[in-house]
């Protein structure tokens, strides 16, 4: 079940600033600064390192409260194939999709962990 890698970038692109600019100010300020790129899905590395194929999307780096003078900046992943697969083709379930990931990831540099994501309906 391919789709374009050029719609699906393009779909994502669209949805991951509808979804920042309906943050607050102070958020989505800061959220706008975090980079979020596109990859097909989770690499060979990412894989060996335990992170499963079909992940939807990843958080690297350090939490918000621990930035500083660190090695890696954060950074937000999104997986696109596997956000497509797991919407079966559906485009807006895939956009709806890839606006409940962002907001997960997001989470997670907020320093929520998977319950505290639970409780806000971002898992």
């Amino acid at each position: 079940m391919r789709a374009c890698w050029n719609k699906l970038k393009k779909l994502a692109l669209d949805e991951v600033e509808a979804t920042l600019g309906e943050l607050p100010p102070p958020l989505r300020e800061r959220a706008r600064q975090l980079p979020v790129t596109f990859e097909r899905i989770p690499n060979a590395d990412l894989q060996a390192d335990g992170i499963a194929p079909d992940t939807l999307g990843l958080f690297n780096g350090p939490e918000f409260a621990e930035e500083g003078d660190v090695p890696m900046p954060p950074q937000i992943v999104l997986f696109l194939e596997n956000l497509w697969d797991f919407a079966e083709g559906d485009e807006n379930v895939f956009c709806d999709e890839v606006h409940t990931t962002l907001l997960h990831e997001l989470g997670h540099y907020l320093g929520l962990d998977e319950d505290g994501l639970t409780e806000r309906g971002l898992d």
